[in-house]
């Protein structure tokens, strides 16, 4: 129903950026969740950062200062700007907007982008 399509992951240098974009297929009603997580090999998924409608922003701990999630709305947009990249950022980054549909609540992910960070 909803397609979220990923783009700009990469190879970067330590101390580079990268900004990540989340693009829906449609624009999507009664949003409850928007967010970036990420996942390194044999680690679990975490989540990196979020935003509500009312644009109020959350981060994790590893990457304040440093990441900025943001929105377009008019452009069915969800982007993550990256600063300063550690190797330890090094992960698939995957967005996720979660809607209500009636009384259920759906979950769509994005594909996954790979981002590395070289030292």
């Amino acid at each position: 129903q909803v397609q979220l399509v990923e783009s700009g992951g990469g190879l970067v240098q330590a101390g580079g950026s990268l900004r990540l974009s989340c693009a829906a297929s449609r624009s999507i009603f009664s949003i409850v969740f928007r967010g970036w997580y990420r996942q390194a090999p044999g680690e679990d998924r975490t989540l990196v950062a979020s935003i509500t409608t009312g644009g109020r922003t959350h981060y994790a701990d590893s990457v304040k200062g440093r990441f900025t999630i943001s929105r377009d709305d008019a452009q069915n947009t969800l982007y993550l700007q990256m600063n300063s990249l550690k190797p330890e950022d090094t992960a698939v980054y995957y967005c996720a907007v979660s809607h209500l549909d009636g009384l259920t609540v759906r979950d769509n992910w994005g594909q996954g982008t790979q981002v590395t960070v070289s030292s």
